[in-house]
């Protein structure tokens, strides 16, 4: 049995039922429920090259149930199996194609892009997908434009859509729409569009047609996303062999011939050629030159076509299986028999694609990408340059050859389509107000912050143990540090403890060497053993304080400095009292004066020690000191500190001190005017004055530094205060002891301590 077909024009629009009823009734008029068709019969339909006569045609088969094989795009009103039961949609669905052509724009890092559509169902839908992909990705759209259906191709229409295209700041516009719709109507005065746009399109709207300007072409370089089909073996080669004398009856290919190969018509029959060359080819002719492929839609009549003889062969099979074989005249069945066979139907074609009628189990396109080359003018080539696969994982969906893709004209690389510049790494994105989310500032990064990707939305904190570089775009290890003896402040905070505690023990040498001097005996040689000694200590306890800390030089540097500077201050306490009682007692058998002579002031010393060391056994035994680390007071260093463990108990240690401090200075500023040849009451004054100003500057210049500098101020206030109290006490009577011994005789000042020695010097 042989397979034949009729060919019948189609309008796009209502009039295209008068070619289907001409067809259904087999005459010239157009009679409805009517045939004359004879013996041979049509068992099928194919149609589907304009989309808005598809629904009308589909009404009109439907009411007999014949089979429709639409070849064009897939529709959804024509996915209805309620309303359309007898039609078959031969292309793929393109619910895909959103997320196709979003992931060309990701791709290239376009974000900034326009929409142009056909106001129709598929228009919509198409957008409603395109829209929630682009959203998903932070893709923005610039401007929507929606053609209605009925729009003319008037000058005015045109240039208004051309405005507002050509005025865009996108260099990227997506145009979705088909053959003979309002889209390509308006699209076709092409030659006023800026040349700039990359255009991303579909294979249904045909950027080749059409003349072409000279040089400029707005459509060079257009990215157009194609079903995805492999070769049909043997076509091309037909496509290049065949002429008007292998199929004499095909006028189109006659026509042709005639008008591109000189040959002549015959004047009896006006259909038959002459004089014409048996080795002319298509391939020959300048716009088949273009792309001798298997178009999508060739494609789809040719799995069509197929599906039909499948169906035909099962149904006679099926009737030789269960009827007797007649010769009869005609088909034997009618046509909405197929249907049964059709929904089930389900094959693979030559090149190995499956074939599936059931349209719910209809699959999603797979995309090839073409590159529409016409630089030089005329080439019209489509070039395929990359491919889309839903079923592929995510991120390995989109492949693309870069190299072989012809951009607009007079462009060498990749164009941006970008509302904002992007912002690199150390800088994030500041959204601007009541603009989309693809427009936007770039602010440098806060301290200790880095970005080190583009177009962050925040950015990344450091970690403690890390701090960004000078670009902020990384995060580096940071340097461990302290205040160490090799460091040149450790270095010097070092040699003035040392050299301090030296002079103060060569001091305390020269006392023991006089000690039978008359000024030595005059400022009770016991205390001032004991404040050498115990100024020592405190200028050798800031050394404590130089080195890696670890937990014993923590808890050692906090109570030997509050119990040693306790000891000097008591002492200093101890010493102003003695010159108050020697001053004041003036009768002998006064209790004062007992005091004065058992010694009592020097009981001071170990009580106010005695209170220091309980408030420090407190502190040991509740929240002692500990090693930490402090990563945030030195950039790029993290600083092993002494945490002071209770706040609480560090000042009442400082304060208890404070207290004997300002004691001393009150004792000693009330005793200042009394008579002393050595002025023992004044220098004792300005000693604690000085040890009373340092502390005070101590601590807000404490509390406003940090890491080491924090640690240092302490050291420099424990030298300071110290090297106070030794210079203003001993430095002057080591001037007298050295440099004036004349002086330092007991006739000197012997009335004024009611002492009856007259020994001289």
């Amino acid at each position: 049995m042989s397979l034949g077909f009729d060919l019948h024009n189609i309008y796009h629009d209502i009039t295209s039922l008068k070619s289907f009823l001409i067809w259904l009734s087999g005459l010239d008029e157009k009679i409805p429920n009517y045939t004359c068709g004879g013996d041979s019969k049509s068992v099928a339909v194919l149609t589907g090259t304009f989309p808005s006569a598809s629904v009308p045609i589909s009404t009109l088969l439907e009411l007999y149930r014949f089979p429709q094989l639409s070849f064009g795009v897939f529709d959804p009103m024509l996915s209805d199996d309620g309303q359309f039961s007898s039609l078959y949609q031969m292309a793929p669905k393109d619910t895909s194609l959103p997320l196709a052509m979003v992931s060309l724009l990701i791709h290239f890092n376009w974000n900034w892009v326009g929409i142009v559509t056909s106001e129709d169902e598929r228009g919509v839908q198409f957008l409603s997908g395109l829209s929630e992909e682009m959203e998903r990705n932070n893709i923005c759209v610039e401007f929507v434009h929606m053609i209605p259906t009925d729009v003319s191709v008037s000058t005015n229409s045109y240039h208004r859509y051309n405005k507002q295209i050509v005025t865009s700041s996108s260099n990227v516009v997506i145009v979705f729409g088909g053959i003979n719709t309002s889209v390509s109507r308006i699209f076709r005065r092409w030659e006023y569009f800026n040349t700039r746009i990359v255009w991303v399109t579909t294979s249904q709207w045909d950027v080749a047609a059409g003349e072409r300007h000279f040089l400029l072409d707005p459509f060079q370089g257009t990215l157009i996303f194609s079903h995805h089909h492999g070769e049909i073996p043997g076509f091309k080669h037909f496509m290049q062999t065949v002429n008007p004398s292998k199929y004499p009856e095909d006028i189109s290919l006659a026509r042709l011939w005639w008008m591109h190969f000189n040959c002549s018509v015959s004047e009896s029959t006006c259909q038959s050629l002459e004089n014409c060359s048996s080795y002319g080819s298509l391939e020959w002719l300048p716009w088949h030159s273009r792309d001798m492929a298997m178009s999508e839609g060739s494609y789809n009549i040719y799995n069509g076509v197929h599906a039909v003889a499948r169906t035909l062969h099962e149904l006679l099979l099926q009737r030789v299986d269960t009827q007797p074989i007649k010769h009869e005249n005609g088909m034997g069945f009618f046509p909405w028999q197929l249907n049964f066979f059709l929904r089930s139907l389900q094959f693979k074609n030559c090149i190995g694609d499956t074939v599936d009628m059931n349209q719910k189990r209809k699959l999603n396109a797979e995309y090839d990408i073409l590159n529409f080359w016409n630089f030089p003018e005329g080439l019209g080539l489509k070039v395929k340059v990359g491919k889309f696969s839903s079923y592929f994982p995510h991120g390995q969906q989109l492949t693309l050859s870069e190299e072989m893709i012809e951009w607009v004209t007079g462009l060498t690389k990749i164009p941006q389509s970008v509302c904002s510049s992007s912002c690199g790494p150390g800088f994030r994105k500041s959204h601007q107000e009541g603009k989309p989310i693809c427009c936007f500032d770039c602010i440098r990064c806060p301290e200790n912050e880095i970005s080190n990707e583009t177009n962050m939305d925040q950015c990344l904190r450091c970690a403690d143990h890390q701090y960004p570089n000078r670009q902020q775009t990384l995060c580096l290890p940071k340097g461990v540090t302290f205040v160490a003896s090799g460091d040149p402040l450790g270095m010097a905070l070092t040699y003035a403890a040392v050299s301090f505690s030296i002079l103060t023990a060569i001091i305390l040498g020269l006392f023991v060497k006089h000690r039978d001097t008359a000024i030595v005996k005059a400022n009770n040689r016991a205390l001032s053993y004991t404040l050498l000694i115990s100024l020592t200590f405190c200028f050798l306890c800031s050394l404590l304080f130089i080195g890696r800390p670890n937990a014993a030089t923590c808890i050692l540097r906090q109570t030997t400095f509050g119990v040693v500077f306790t000891v000097a201050v008591s002492t200093v306490l101890a010493k102003t009292i003695t010159v108050v009682l020697a001053f004041k007692v003036t009768a002998p058998g006064r209790r004062m004066r007992q005091w004065l002579v058992s010694g009592a002031p020097n009981s001071i010393i170990p009580i106010c020690s005695l209170i220091q060391l309980t408030l420090c056994g407190v502190w040991m035994g509740t929240n002692p000191p500990f090693v930490d680390t402090d990563a945030h007071s030195e950039h790029g260093h993290i600083i092993i500190v002494c945490n002071k463990g209770s706040l609480a108990a560090f000042y009442c240690v400082l304060g208890y001190l404070g207290s004997l401090a300002l004691l001393s200075f009150t004792v000693a500023f009330l005793a200042r005017n009394l008579p002393d040849t050595f002025n023992e009451a004044k220098f004792l004054t300005f000693s604690m004055l000085v040890f009373c100003s340092v502390w005070v500057t101590f601590l807000p210049v404490y509390h406003s530094t940090k890491g080491k500098v924090m640690v240092a101020v302490e050291v420099f206030s424990i030298l300071a205060s110290s090297a106070g109290l030794l210079g203003c006490i001993f430095f002057p009577k080591c001037y007298f002891i050295l440099l004036r011994p004349e002086m330092n005789c007991l006739h000197q000042f012997g009335n004024r301590i009611h002492s009856k020695n007259n020994n001289s010097c």
